[in-house]
């Protein structure tokens, strides 16, 4: 009596999987595409025939391989809200273990600004500091990982808000590699014209700025609808942001200046699309993990430095 298709079927499926259990024979490799340029490449090949790019180990494939594990949009941007949320209840935790919990300040505004980082763990952690301090100590990475600390609850809660509105859209404009490098280059920009300014800070908030004024230089020059009221939204808020900033003390104007001016001229420099080409790609992939190791070095260096004076 012959056997039904279907039951053929089923019989084929359990004999494949049991001879793969066993070392039988195996399914044939399937081709491939290249991480860099999309192309279809042999199934055995370790270079791509198209851009030539190394098939076993790139900037590329491992971008493309660390994506996996990653939120399939704004990857950068929920990486960077972890971080600044992790540090911040570290940092928190440790203010708690040494002084108990902080009694917020004076007057309403007092009342909202709760859970206070004493300022000595700001220090440890890697706030930026006045420039002669940096020298002396031989600390720059101090201007890398001041982006990721904050002061308060308060604090953090705003910038993360401005974040995940903001960061978001440049990040699909230019591409999650040029986008880690435009937040942590603005960033360091602003630090470094408040420690020049012998100002003591943390806090997005000059990276933020940063993201601002590369919105702001796309947009200026453009006459299209949408263009001109994204301008005026953002003549609104840096209005908003320098009158506050004036009108409160804390608030470094120095490093949300420094964040505007050069994420305003990374505006104007770098072409507002995703990298396309393979030649594109493959400098943007070199900028981002760049960017990337000089994060992770900063963290390194702070926590050799916290070691050796603990």
């Amino acid at each position: 009596m012959p056997l039904s298709p279907r039951l053929r079927w089923k019989l084929d499926q359990i004999r494949k999987k049991t001879s793969g259990a066993f070392g039988g024979e195996k399914e044939p490799p399937r081709p491939k595409l290249c991480p860099s340029c999309g192309t279809l490449v042999g199934a055995n090949a370790t270079r791509c025939h198209q851009c030539g790019a190394n098939l076993t180990f790139s900037l590329a494939a491992a971008s493309k391989s660390l994506s996996r594990l990653m939120p399939s949009t704004s990857p950068v941007t929920y990486t960077i809200l972890a971080l600044c949320c992790v540090l911040y209840i570290v940092s928190l935790l440790l203010t708690i273990r040494i002084a108990g919990f902080t009694e917020p300040g004076g007057g309403v505004l007092g009342m909202l600004d709760i859970g206070i980082i004493r300022s000595n763990t700001l220090y440890e952690l890697g706030s930026s500091i006045p420039l002669p301090l940096i020298l002396a100590l031989h600390q720059p990475w101090r201007f890398v990982t001041a982006i990721f600390l904050h002061v308060s609850l308060l604090h953090i809660i705003f910038n993360m808000w401005v974040l995940m509105d903001v960061g978001p859209q440049i990040e699909e404009l230019y591409g999650s590699a040029r986008y880690i490098f435009i937040y942590v280059f603005t960033g360091v920009v602003g630090f470094v014209l408040s420690s020049a300014a012998h100002r003591w800070s943390v806090g997005a908030s000059g990276a933020l700025l940063g993201l601002i004024g590369v919105l702001l230089a796309l947009s200026i020059g453009r006459k299209s609808a949408g263009m001109q009221m994204l301008r005026g939204q953002l003549i609104v808020w840096l209005v908003i942001i320098f009158v506050w900033g004036f009108l409160s003390q804390g608030v470094d104007n120095y490093a949300h200046a420094g964040g505007l001016v050069s994420g305003f001229v990374l505006g104007k420099i770098m072409s507002d699309r995703a990298p396309v080409t393979p030649e594109s790609r493959k400098r943007a992939d070199l900028l981002g993990w760049s960017t990337a190791l000089v994060v992770a070095a900063s963290f390194v260096a702070m926590a050799l430095w916290l070691h050796s004076i603990s």
